[in-house]
């Protein structure tokens, strides 16, 4: 029997869905907010605190890749709903253990389990929620689930500067725990339900997306859009204290720079969600977007001596185009039948967010071939936004596609 999807986006699954991309994003952006104090805390000198900083970034995305493929997997075999609550636990779990380390090496190993933690939830709360609302509303509740769940990298922001940051780990952990209170009344998917049953369709294999052509270019397409996102946050804005120092302007903290960029990705998810609804087009909308980060890009590095207000106003306008993460991880879960839906939903942005240490490596090696930070930093993303680019053109437009269909 098919059950028939709500029609409202303010239902329990999208509002329990936003408060856990809320936690989730408080701890994804808290390490790159707290970075310099926790290690500093740890004993390590200025250096290396831009060198392990990097590493343990890597790292963190590195167990996000593994954890998405895992939750993935698990989301199209066992369901949405037990993938977007597992993940909540090991999330919070770590982060409490965060709080507690008292070396680099333990470190290392709890931001590697917390990415494998963090991998989960958004892809399976979005997931959840496009499989639950008629094709009308997706947009409307994926830019709500996105847009709030943002702010949590704003209250991470906040916290920071009022608590020291062990605290602000423990915070996190005891967000994520209350949150696991409100799984109990949340329903699962009718569509996963559906197809549960059937015992001859192969559910949540991973390798089909690599045993078909047209399917894995489809898997890689949808990576590839994502990039210039993490480009913005894990390079622009993340070394923004590295940037401004290049470009002789001071004062700019990364914490802050951190909060006004998510502050501005969250209206810009709001935006992307209705207007993709206006537009009734999932690719019109991403070209519009890309424009808006590329032009701020441009004024990123078009700054010399400039003041740390103009900085931030800039990354301001960087977080509003970066708003287009709604539009590819939308379409990431359209683009695939249900038996493998949450396997592409939630690891497919992981693997965005895993291309972060290439990226980085990639930095480094064109700041160390021109022997300029700052011309590195643009040479790298003028690459990544052509890579994107490239990839959004090809992209099927699935604005309106109905989902009860399997792949084979």
């Amino acid at each position: 029997m098919t059950i028939k999807p709500s029609t409202s986006i303010f239902q329990l699954a999208v509002i329990v869905s936003a408060l856990g991309f809320f936690v989730d994003t408080y701890d994804l952006l808290l390490f790159a907010i707290i970075r310099k104090p926790s290690l500093a805390a740890l004993g390590l000198n200025p250096a290396d605190i831009l060198s392990k900083g990097e590493l343990l970034i890597s790292v963190q995305m590195i167990g996000m890749v593994i954890g998405g493929i895992i939750f993935g997997i698990l989301g199209d075999k066992k369901g949405r709903l037990k993938v977007l609550f597992g993940s909540i636990v090991l999330y919070s779990i770590a982060n409490i253990a965060n709080g507690m380390v008292t070396n680099l090496n333990q470190y290392i190993v709890l931001r590697f389990i917390a990415g494998i933690g963090l991998a989960g939830e958004l892809g399976a709360g979005i997931t959840l929620v496009s499989e639950l609302l008629p094709k009308e509303k997706r947009s409307m509740a994926a830019g709500l689930i996105a847009g709030f769940g943002l702010f949590g990298v704003v209250a991470a922001s906040i916290i920071s500067k009022m608590v020291d940051w062990r605290t602000c780990y423990y915070i996190g952990g005891v967000l994520g725990l209350i949150l696991l209170l409100m799984r109990i009344q949340v329903q699962e998917s009718g569509i996963f339900k559906n197809v549960q049953e059937s015992t001859t369709l192969s559910k949540g294999n991973f390798l089909m997306f690599f045993n078909n052509w047209k399917r894995f270019a489809k898997y890689m397409q949808c990576i590839l859009i994502g990039l210039p996102v993490w480009y913005i946050i894990g390079i622009l804005i993340t070394f923004s204290d590295q940037f401004s120092k290049a470009m002789g302007i001071s004062g700019v903290e990364p914490g802050t720079a951190i909060m006004y960029l998510y502050m501005a990705i969250a209206a810009g998810d709001f935006s992307v969600g209705w207007l993709s609804q206006r537009l009734r087009s999932r690719k019109k909308t991403l070209f519009i977007f890309y424009s808006i980060a590329i032009i701020f890009t441009i004024l990123y590095f078009l700054q010399t001596g400039g003041s740390p207000a103009w900085f931030y106003f800039i990354c301001v306008g960087l977080g509003y185009g970066a708003g287009l993460n709604v539009v590819y991880i939308t379409s990431s879960v359209e683009q695939f039948g249900t038996n493998l839906r949450a396997s592409a939903g939630i690891s497919i942005p992981n693997m965005v967010r895993g291309t972060l240490p290439l990226m980085i490596l990639l930095f480094k090696f064109t700041r160390s071939f021109f022997n300029n930070y700052f011309v590195g930093g643009w040479v790298t993303g003028l690459i990544i936004f052509a890579i994107g680019i490239t990839a959004a053109w090809f992209l099927e437009e699935t604005y309106g596609k109905e989902l009860e269909f399997t792949e084979v």
